[in-house]
Protein backbone atom coordinates (compact mmCIF):
# COMPACT_ATOMS: atom_id res chain seq x y z
CA UNK A 1 0.00 0.00 0.00
CA UNK A 2 1.44 3.80 -0.93
CA UNK A 3 2.32 5.59 2.09
CA UNK A 4 0.51 8.63 0.29
CA UNK A 5 -2.69 7.07 1.93
CA UNK A 6 -3.88 9.56 4.37
CA UNK A 7 -6.23 6.86 6.14
CA UNK A 8 -5.63 3.61 7.84
CA UNK A 9 -7.71 0.91 8.69
CA UNK A 10 -9.77 0.72 12.09
CA UNK A 11 -8.80 4.35 12.67
CA UNK A 12 -11.28 6.64 13.12
CA UNK A 13 -11.82 10.53 11.70
CA UNK A 14 -14.21 13.46 11.73
CA UNK A 15 -15.88 14.05 8.40
CA UNK A 16 -18.37 15.88 6.68
CA UNK A 17 -20.28 14.36 4.19
CA UNK A 18 -20.27 15.84 0.87
CA UNK A 19 -22.74 13.76 -1.15
CA UNK A 20 -24.48 10.22 -1.70
CA UNK A 21 -22.59 7.39 -4.02
CA UNK A 22 -25.43 6.04 -6.80
CA UNK A 23 -26.01 3.05 -4.54
CA UNK A 24 -26.89 5.50 -1.42
CA UNK A 25 -24.11 5.46 0.34
CA UNK A 26 -22.55 9.09 2.04
CA UNK A 27 -19.33 10.53 0.33
CA UNK A 28 -17.06 11.81 2.96
CA UNK A 29 -13.08 13.28 1.94
CA UNK A 30 -10.33 12.85 4.00
CA UNK A 31 -7.21 14.92 2.36
CA UNK A 32 -8.55 14.30 -0.96
CA UNK A 33 -8.86 11.15 -0.25
CA UNK A 34 -12.72 9.02 -0.80
CA UNK A 35 -14.58 7.34 2.19
CA UNK A 36 -17.90 5.95 1.22
CA UNK A 37 -19.81 5.03 4.22
CA UNK A 38 -23.67 3.46 4.66
CA UNK A 39 -26.11 5.18 6.37
CA UNK A 40 -24.93 8.52 6.34
CA UNK A 41 -26.47 11.50 4.15
CA UNK A 42 -25.35 15.04 2.66
CA UNK A 43 -24.28 17.86 4.70
CA UNK A 44 -24.12 15.74 7.98
CA UNK A 45 -20.66 16.06 9.84
CA UNK A 46 -19.80 12.68 12.90
CA UNK A 47 -17.15 10.30 13.70
CA UNK A 48 -16.51 7.03 11.29
CA UNK A 49 -14.25 4.25 11.60
CA UNK A 50 -12.58 2.88 8.52
CA UNK A 51 -13.30 -0.64 7.84
CA UNK A 52 -11.47 -0.93 4.72
CA UNK A 53 -8.77 1.04 2.51
CA UNK A 54 -8.36 0.09 -1.21
CA UNK A 55 -6.02 1.96 -3.45
CA UNK A 56 -8.09 5.21 -4.37
CA UNK A 57 -10.90 4.95 -1.92
CA UNK A 58 -11.93 3.52 1.16
CA UNK A 59 -14.86 2.29 3.38
CA UNK A 60 -16.25 3.66 6.38
CA UNK A 61 -18.98 2.45 9.27
CA UNK A 62 -21.10 5.61 11.23
CA UNK A 63 -20.07 5.77 14.54
CA UNK A 64 -21.73 9.23 15.76
CA UNK A 65 -23.25 11.92 13.79
CA UNK A 66 -22.56 15.64 15.59
CA UNK A 67 -24.91 17.27 12.95
CA UNK A 68 -27.79 16.21 10.95
CA UNK A 69 -29.25 16.68 7.42
CA UNK A 70 -32.72 18.47 7.43
CA UNK A 71 -33.91 15.05 5.67
CA UNK A 72 -33.11 12.67 8.11
CA UNK A 73 -36.25 10.76 9.77
CA UNK A 74 -36.51 8.02 11.53
CA UNK A 75 -36.45 4.56 9.38
CA UNK A 76 -40.43 3.02 9.43
CA UNK A 77 -39.10 -0.32 9.28
CA UNK A 78 -37.89 -2.58 12.40
CA UNK A 79 -35.29 -4.51 10.46
CA UNK A 80 -34.46 -1.31 8.55
CA UNK A 81 -30.36 -1.46 9.74
CA UNK A 82 -30.08 -4.99 9.23
CA UNK A 83 -32.23 -6.09 6.28
CA UNK A 84 -30.15 -4.70 2.33
CA UNK A 85 -33.62 -4.73 0.41
CA UNK A 86 -33.82 -0.50 0.99
CA UNK A 87 -30.92 2.29 1.28
CA UNK A 88 -32.92 5.44 2.18
CA UNK A 89 -35.13 4.76 4.66
CA UNK A 90 -33.38 6.69 6.55
CA UNK A 91 -33.95 9.97 4.72
CA UNK A 92 -37.36 11.85 3.65
CA UNK A 93 -38.92 11.37 0.84
CA UNK A 94 -38.62 15.16 -0.31
CA UNK A 95 -35.02 14.26 0.42
CA UNK A 96 -34.58 10.80 -2.09
CA UNK A 97 -36.33 13.03 -5.06
CA UNK A 98 -34.10 15.81 -4.39
CA UNK A 99 -31.08 13.17 -4.43
CA UNK A 100 -32.10 11.20 -7.42
CA UNK A 101 -33.08 14.27 -9.65
CA UNK A 102 -29.12 15.71 -8.67
CA UNK A 103 -28.39 12.66 -9.30
CA UNK A 104 -29.77 12.51 -12.55
CA UNK A 105 -28.39 15.87 -13.73
CA UNK A 106 -24.94 14.79 -12.61
CA UNK A 107 -23.94 11.64 -14.58
CA UNK A 108 -25.81 13.43 -17.39
CA UNK A 109 -23.69 16.09 -17.44
CA UNK A 110 -20.07 14.21 -16.12
CA UNK A 111 -20.30 11.27 -18.31
CA UNK A 112 -22.56 12.39 -20.90
CA UNK A 113 -21.35 15.75 -21.27
CA UNK A 114 -24.41 17.00 -21.98
CA UNK A 115 -25.10 20.20 -20.65
CA UNK A 116 -27.88 21.56 -23.06
CA UNK A 117 -30.94 19.41 -22.35
CA UNK A 118 -34.01 20.06 -20.32
CA UNK A 119 -34.20 17.33 -17.46
CA UNK A 120 -37.69 17.64 -15.92
CA UNK A 121 -38.22 17.48 -12.87
CA UNK A 122 -39.06 13.77 -11.41
CA UNK A 123 -42.12 12.19 -10.97
CA UNK A 124 -42.68 10.78 -7.38
CA UNK A 125 -44.44 7.98 -6.55
CA UNK A 126 -47.92 8.69 -5.05
CA UNK A 127 -47.69 5.97 -3.04
CA UNK A 128 -44.03 5.32 -1.57
CA UNK A 129 -45.25 2.31 0.52
CA UNK A 130 -46.40 -1.07 -0.02
CA UNK A 131 -45.92 -0.87 -3.77
CA UNK A 132 -43.99 -3.78 -4.76
CA UNK A 133 -46.08 -6.45 -7.10
CA UNK A 134 -43.63 -9.06 -6.44
CA UNK A 135 -42.24 -10.74 -2.85
CA UNK A 136 -39.03 -12.99 -3.63
CA UNK A 137 -37.88 -14.17 -0.51
CA UNK A 138 -35.14 -16.73 0.31
CA UNK A 139 -36.18 -19.68 2.68
CA UNK A 140 -33.43 -20.30 5.49
CA UNK A 141 -32.96 -22.81 8.85
CA UNK A 142 -32.71 -20.89 12.26
CA UNK A 143 -32.33 -23.53 15.12
CA UNK A 144 -34.27 -25.93 13.70
CA UNK A 145 -37.21 -23.71 12.50
CA UNK A 146 -38.08 -22.64 9.47
CA UNK A 147 -37.66 -18.61 7.96
CA UNK A 148 -37.93 -16.65 5.31
CA UNK A 149 -37.02 -12.97 4.26
CA UNK A 150 -34.50 -10.86 3.08
CA UNK A 151 -30.16 -11.07 3.57
CA UNK A 152 -27.98 -9.46 5.98
CA UNK A 153 -26.62 -6.54 4.38
CA UNK A 154 -23.43 -7.57 2.69
CA UNK A 155 -24.12 -11.39 3.39
CA UNK A 156 -26.42 -14.42 2.58
CA UNK A 157 -27.69 -14.37 6.43
CA UNK A 158 -31.37 -14.61 6.38
CA UNK A 159 -33.18 -12.19 8.72
CA UNK A 160 -37.05 -13.62 9.41
CA UNK A 161 -39.29 -11.36 7.82
CA UNK A 162 -43.13 -11.08 8.23
CA UNK A 163 -43.88 -7.55 7.31
CA UNK A 164 -41.98 -5.61 4.38
CA UNK A 165 -43.42 -2.27 4.21
CA UNK A 166 -42.71 -1.67 0.40
CA UNK A 167 -44.30 -5.24 -0.83
CA UNK A 168 -48.30 -4.93 -1.16
CA UNK A 169 -50.17 -6.64 1.98
CA UNK A 170 -51.04 -9.14 0.34
CA UNK A 171 -47.69 -10.46 -0.68
CA UNK A 172 -46.49 -10.50 3.20
CA UNK A 173 -49.78 -12.62 3.71
CA UNK A 174 -48.32 -15.43 1.32
CA UNK A 175 -44.81 -15.21 2.37
CA UNK A 176 -46.00 -15.65 6.12
CA UNK A 177 -49.06 -18.02 5.17
CA UNK A 178 -46.94 -20.53 2.80
CA UNK A 179 -43.62 -20.31 5.59
CA UNK A 180 -45.73 -21.83 8.14
CA UNK A 181 -47.37 -24.10 6.05
CA UNK A 182 -44.22 -25.61 4.53
CA UNK A 183 -42.41 -25.56 8.07
CA UNK A 184 -46.20 -27.36 9.86
CA UNK A 185 -44.96 -29.72 7.12
CA UNK A 186 -41.90 -30.62 7.88
CA UNK A 187 -40.36 -29.29 4.44
CA UNK A 188 -36.57 -28.49 4.96
CA UNK A 189 -34.91 -25.96 3.66
CA UNK A 190 -32.27 -25.50 1.24
CA UNK A 191 -28.27 -24.93 2.93
CA UNK A 192 -26.20 -23.31 0.54
CA UNK A 193 -23.16 -24.62 1.56
CA UNK A 194 -24.05 -28.31 1.98
CA UNK A 195 -26.69 -27.88 -1.51
CA UNK A 196 -28.96 -30.39 1.07
CA UNK A 197 -32.69 -29.47 1.19
CA UNK A 198 -35.44 -28.46 -0.87
CA UNK A 199 -37.15 -25.41 -0.68
CA UNK A 200 -35.08 -22.36 -1.42
CA UNK A 201 -37.26 -19.64 -2.33
CA UNK A 202 -41.16 -18.85 -1.59
CA UNK A 203 -41.91 -16.08 -4.23
CA UNK A 204 -45.74 -14.27 -4.69
CA UNK A 205 -47.09 -11.97 -7.47
CA UNK A 206 -49.91 -10.29 -6.99
CA UNK A 207 -52.11 -8.52 -9.44
CA UNK A 208 -52.68 -5.19 -8.51
CA UNK A 209 -55.62 -4.62 -10.92
CA UNK A 210 -57.03 -7.85 -10.86
CA UNK A 211 -56.20 -9.08 -7.20
CA UNK A 212 -54.74 -12.77 -8.43
CA UNK A 213 -52.12 -14.15 -6.72
CA UNK A 214 -49.59 -16.71 -7.93
CA UNK A 215 -47.44 -18.84 -5.32
CA UNK A 216 -43.98 -19.55 -6.60
CA UNK A 217 -42.34 -22.55 -4.61
CA UNK A 218 -38.80 -22.55 -5.80
CA UNK A 219 -37.41 -26.27 -4.76
CA UNK A 220 -34.21 -28.74 -5.72
CA UNK A 221 -36.82 -31.25 -6.90
CA UNK A 222 -40.39 -31.81 -8.30
CA UNK A 223 -40.92 -34.20 -5.68
CA UNK A 224 -42.68 -32.32 -2.91
CA UNK A 225 -43.80 -33.99 0.19
CA UNK A 226 -47.47 -33.87 1.57
CA UNK A 227 -48.11 -32.19 -2.23
CA UNK A 228 -51.51 -32.66 -1.62
CA UNK A 229 -52.05 -31.15 1.97
CA UNK A 230 -49.55 -27.92 1.40
CA UNK A 231 -51.76 -27.54 -1.90
CA UNK A 232 -55.17 -27.32 0.27
CA UNK A 233 -53.37 -25.55 3.43
CA UNK A 234 -52.45 -22.52 1.06
CA UNK A 235 -56.09 -22.76 -1.31
CA UNK A 236 -58.09 -22.28 1.98
CA UNK A 237 -55.58 -20.08 3.32
CA UNK A 238 -55.12 -17.46 0.30
CA UNK A 239 -58.37 -16.13 -1.16
CA UNK A 240 -57.35 -15.21 -4.53
CA UNK A 241 -54.77 -17.65 -5.15
CA UNK A 242 -55.23 -18.75 -8.74
CA UNK A 243 -52.00 -20.30 -9.12
CA UNK A 244 -49.70 -22.13 -7.35
CA UNK A 245 -46.09 -23.36 -9.32
CA UNK A 246 -42.86 -24.94 -8.52
CA UNK A 247 -39.84 -23.66 -10.08
CA UNK A 248 -36.98 -26.41 -10.09
CA UNK A 249 -33.93 -24.86 -9.59
CA UNK A 250 -31.19 -28.01 -8.53
CA UNK A 251 -27.99 -25.61 -9.61
CA UNK A 252 -25.37 -23.92 -7.26
CA UNK A 253 -26.17 -20.91 -8.30
CA UNK A 254 -27.14 -17.35 -6.84
CA UNK A 255 -29.87 -17.43 -9.60
CA UNK A 256 -33.73 -17.99 -7.94
CA UNK A 257 -35.86 -19.41 -10.63
CA UNK A 258 -34.77 -22.69 -12.43
CA UNK A 259 -35.23 -23.93 -16.05
CA UNK A 260 -38.07 -26.43 -15.08
CA UNK A 261 -41.74 -25.12 -14.03
CA UNK A 262 -44.47 -27.21 -12.91
CA UNK A 263 -48.20 -25.79 -12.54
CA UNK A 264 -49.18 -27.76 -9.24
CA UNK A 265 -52.49 -26.20 -8.84
CA UNK A 266 -54.66 -23.74 -10.86
CA UNK A 267 -53.50 -21.86 -14.17
CA UNK A 268 -50.25 -21.38 -15.34
CA UNK A 269 -50.86 -17.26 -15.85
CA UNK A 270 -52.27 -14.55 -13.35
CA UNK A 271 -53.04 -11.49 -15.36
CA UNK A 272 -52.37 -7.58 -14.44
CA UNK A 273 -53.16 -4.44 -16.04
CA UNK A 274 -51.06 -1.35 -16.71
CA UNK A 275 -53.24 1.35 -18.22
CA UNK A 276 -55.79 -0.77 -20.97
CA UNK A 277 -53.52 -3.40 -21.50
CA UNK A 278 -53.84 -6.67 -19.56
CA UNK A 279 -50.59 -8.86 -19.57
CA UNK A 280 -50.29 -12.41 -18.74
CA UNK A 281 -47.73 -13.34 -15.79
CA UNK A 282 -46.23 -16.56 -15.53
CA UNK A 283 -43.63 -17.13 -12.83
CA UNK A 284 -40.62 -16.23 -15.30
CA UNK A 285 -42.32 -13.10 -17.13
CA UNK A 286 -40.40 -10.24 -16.42
CA UNK A 287 -43.52 -7.42 -14.88
CA UNK A 288 -42.27 -3.99 -13.52
CA UNK A 289 -42.99 -4.88 -10.17
CA UNK A 290 -44.36 -1.06 -9.34
CA UNK A 291 -47.29 -0.98 -11.99
CA UNK A 292 -48.69 2.58 -10.80
CA UNK A 293 -45.49 4.25 -11.54
CA UNK A 294 -44.74 1.86 -14.57
CA UNK A 295 -47.77 3.97 -16.22
CA UNK A 296 -45.90 6.70 -15.54
CA UNK A 297 -43.00 6.17 -17.62
CA UNK A 298 -44.72 4.76 -20.55
CA UNK A 299 -47.28 7.19 -20.90
CA UNK A 300 -44.15 9.52 -20.83
CA UNK A 301 -42.39 7.57 -23.47
CA UNK A 302 -45.74 6.92 -25.68
CA UNK A 303 -45.76 10.79 -25.22
CA UNK A 304 -42.20 11.36 -26.38
CA UNK A 305 -42.37 8.79 -29.48
CA UNK A 306 -45.60 11.22 -30.60
CA UNK A 307 -47.12 8.81 -33.26
CA UNK A 308 -49.89 9.93 -35.19
CA UNK A 309 -50.89 6.64 -36.34
CA UNK A 310 -48.75 6.63 -39.79
CA UNK A 311 -45.52 5.50 -38.08
CA UNK A 312 -43.66 2.40 -38.18
CA UNK A 313 -41.68 1.56 -34.34
CA UNK A 314 -39.14 -0.87 -33.64
CA UNK A 315 -38.88 -1.37 -29.98
CA UNK A 316 -35.49 -2.99 -29.03
CA UNK A 317 -35.40 -5.03 -25.35
CA UNK A 318 -39.72 -5.41 -25.45
CA UNK A 319 -39.44 -7.92 -22.80
CA UNK A 320 -42.97 -9.37 -22.65
CA UNK A 321 -44.18 -6.40 -25.19
CA UNK A 322 -45.21 -4.05 -22.26
CA UNK A 323 -44.21 -0.76 -24.12
CA UNK A 324 -44.74 -2.25 -27.53
CA UNK A 325 -48.18 -2.75 -26.85
CA UNK A 326 -48.62 0.64 -25.33
CA UNK A 327 -47.19 2.16 -28.27
CA UNK A 328 -49.14 0.15 -31.42
CA UNK A 329 -52.41 1.53 -29.61
CA UNK A 330 -50.61 5.03 -31.69
CA UNK A 331 -48.97 3.40 -34.51
CA UNK A 332 -49.03 1.76 -37.75
CA UNK A 333 -46.73 -1.26 -37.10
CA UNK A 334 -44.51 -2.19 -33.86
CA UNK A 335 -41.71 -4.59 -34.70
CA UNK A 336 -40.50 -6.03 -31.21
CA UNK A 337 -36.99 -7.90 -30.02
CA UNK A 338 -35.86 -9.65 -27.73
CA UNK A 339 -33.18 -12.36 -26.83
CA UNK A 340 -35.27 -14.56 -23.97
CA UNK A 341 -37.70 -16.89 -26.13
CA UNK A 342 -39.97 -17.62 -22.85
CA UNK A 343 -41.07 -13.63 -23.08
CA UNK A 344 -41.45 -13.24 -26.82
CA UNK A 345 -44.09 -16.42 -25.87
CA UNK A 346 -45.44 -14.10 -23.19
CA UNK A 347 -45.22 -11.10 -25.71
CA UNK A 348 -47.44 -12.95 -28.19
CA UNK A 349 -49.77 -13.97 -25.55
CA UNK A 350 -50.07 -10.48 -24.81
CA UNK A 351 -51.25 -9.19 -28.12
CA UNK A 352 -53.64 -11.99 -28.20
CA UNK A 353 -55.10 -11.30 -25.16
CA UNK A 354 -55.49 -7.02 -26.19
CA UNK A 355 -56.83 -8.06 -29.75
CA UNK A 356 -53.91 -6.06 -31.23
CA UNK A 357 -53.22 -6.89 -34.84
CA UNK A 358 -50.05 -4.32 -35.48
CA UNK A 359 -47.46 -6.18 -33.63
CA UNK A 360 -44.83 -8.46 -34.72
CA UNK A 361 -42.20 -9.95 -32.32
CA UNK A 362 -39.02 -11.55 -32.97
CA UNK A 363 -36.40 -13.68 -30.63
CA UNK A 364 -33.01 -12.86 -30.92
CA UNK A 365 -30.25 -9.64 -30.25
CA UNK A 366 -31.58 -6.78 -31.39
CA UNK A 367 -28.67 -5.88 -33.04
CA UNK A 368 -28.41 -9.02 -35.22
CA UNK A 369 -32.29 -8.87 -35.97
CA UNK A 370 -32.54 -4.84 -36.72
CA UNK A 371 -30.39 -4.81 -39.36
CA UNK A 372 -31.71 -8.14 -40.80
CA UNK A 373 -35.07 -6.12 -40.55
CA UNK A 374 -33.31 -2.99 -42.27
CA UNK A 375 -32.01 -5.54 -45.41
CA UNK A 376 -35.55 -5.87 -45.83
CA UNK A 377 -37.05 -2.57 -46.33
CA UNK A 378 -38.35 -2.03 -42.37
CA UNK A 379 -36.80 1.33 -41.42
CA UNK A 380 -38.10 2.58 -37.97
CA UNK A 381 -39.47 6.39 -37.57
CA UNK A 382 -39.02 5.74 -33.84
CA UNK A 383 -36.64 3.49 -31.66
CA UNK A 384 -37.56 2.61 -28.51
CA UNK A 385 -35.09 1.21 -26.25
CA UNK A 386 -35.45 -0.02 -22.74
CA UNK A 387 -32.17 -2.16 -22.03
CA UNK A 388 -30.97 -3.61 -19.00
CA UNK A 389 -28.68 -1.89 -16.25
CA UNK A 390 -25.55 -2.79 -18.72
CA UNK A 391 -27.13 -0.48 -20.92
CA UNK A 392 -27.46 -0.71 -24.68
CA UNK A 393 -24.79 -3.01 -26.71
CA UNK A 394 -22.64 -0.85 -29.08
CA UNK A 395 -23.99 -3.00 -31.79
CA UNK A 396 -27.23 -1.69 -31.53
CA UNK A 397 -26.27 1.83 -31.14
CA UNK A 398 -23.99 1.65 -34.13
CA UNK A 399 -27.45 0.27 -36.01
CA UNK A 400 -29.68 3.06 -34.94
CA UNK A 401 -27.12 5.56 -36.19
CA UNK A 402 -27.37 3.62 -39.46
CA UNK A 403 -30.83 3.31 -39.58
CA UNK A 404 -31.48 7.05 -38.61
CA UNK A 405 -34.81 6.79 -36.90
CA UNK A 406 -36.72 10.45 -36.43
CA UNK A 407 -36.60 10.14 -32.81
CA UNK A 408 -35.11 7.55 -30.10
CA UNK A 409 -37.14 7.08 -27.12
CA UNK A 410 -34.48 5.91 -24.51
CA UNK A 411 -36.06 4.70 -21.03
CA UNK A 412 -33.29 3.64 -18.41
CA UNK A 413 -33.12 2.01 -14.93
CA UNK A 414 -29.24 3.20 -14.78
CA UNK A 415 -29.03 7.20 -15.35
CA UNK A 416 -25.00 6.29 -15.73
CA UNK A 417 -24.98 3.98 -18.45
CA UNK A 418 -27.82 6.61 -20.42
CA UNK A 419 -25.44 9.28 -20.31
CA UNK A 420 -23.14 7.24 -21.71
CA UNK A 421 -24.88 5.80 -24.53
CA UNK A 422 -26.96 9.12 -25.08
CA UNK A 423 -23.08 10.56 -25.65
CA UNK A 424 -22.74 8.17 -28.57
CA UNK A 425 -26.16 8.93 -30.02
CA UNK A 426 -25.48 12.65 -29.78
CA UNK A 427 -21.95 12.29 -31.20
CA UNK A 428 -23.34 10.03 -34.35
CA UNK A 429 -26.18 13.38 -35.28
CA UNK A 430 -28.97 12.89 -32.59
CA UNK A 431 -29.47 15.87 -30.09
CA UNK A 432 -30.82 15.00 -26.81
CA UNK A 433 -33.86 16.91 -26.06
CA UNK A 434 -36.03 16.24 -22.70
CA UNK A 435 -35.22 13.87 -19.77
CA UNK A 436 -37.98 12.70 -17.44
CA UNK A 437 -36.88 11.06 -14.20
CA UNK A 438 -39.30 8.79 -12.64
CA UNK A 439 -38.75 6.81 -9.03
CA UNK A 440 -40.14 3.83 -9.80
CA UNK A 441 -38.71 2.53 -6.30
CA UNK A 442 -39.28 4.74 -3.07
CA UNK A 443 -36.60 3.91 -0.35
CA UNK A 444 -33.77 2.45 -2.81
CA UNK A 445 -31.21 4.38 -4.98
CA UNK A 446 -33.06 3.39 -8.15
CA UNK A 447 -34.36 5.72 -10.19
CA UNK A 448 -35.52 5.30 -14.22
CA UNK A 449 -35.45 7.85 -16.55
CA UNK A 450 -37.42 8.28 -20.10
CA UNK A 451 -35.46 10.54 -22.52
CA UNK A 452 -36.20 12.21 -26.13
CA UNK A 453 -33.45 12.16 -28.94
CA UNK A 454 -34.18 13.24 -32.14
CA UNK A 455 -31.93 13.90 -35.35
CA UNK A 456 -29.89 17.13 -35.43
CA UNK A 457 -30.60 16.96 -39.44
Amino acid sequence: MSTSVPIKKNEFYEVTFEGLTHEGMGVANVDGFVIFVPGALPDEQGKIKVTKVNKGYGFGKLIELKKLSKFRIEPECTIYNQCGGCQLQHMSYEGQLEFKYKHVVDVIKRIGKINDVTIQTIIGAKNEWRYRNKAQVPVGEIEGGLVAGFYKKGSHDIINMDLCLIQQENNDAVVRIVKKVLSDEGIQPYNELTHKGLIRHIMSRYGVVTKEIMVVLVTTSKDLPSKKKIIAEIVSQIPNVKSIVLSINHKKTNVVLGDETVVLWGERYIHDCIGDIKFAISANSFFQVNPEQTKVLYDKALEYAHLTGSETVIDAYCGIGTISLFLAQRAKKVYGVEIVPQAIDDANRNTELNNITNVEFKVGKAEEIIPNWYSRGIKADVMVVDPPRKGCDSALLETILEMKPNRVVYVSCNPGTLARDLQILEDGGYKTIEIQPVDMFPHTAHVECCSLLVRKD
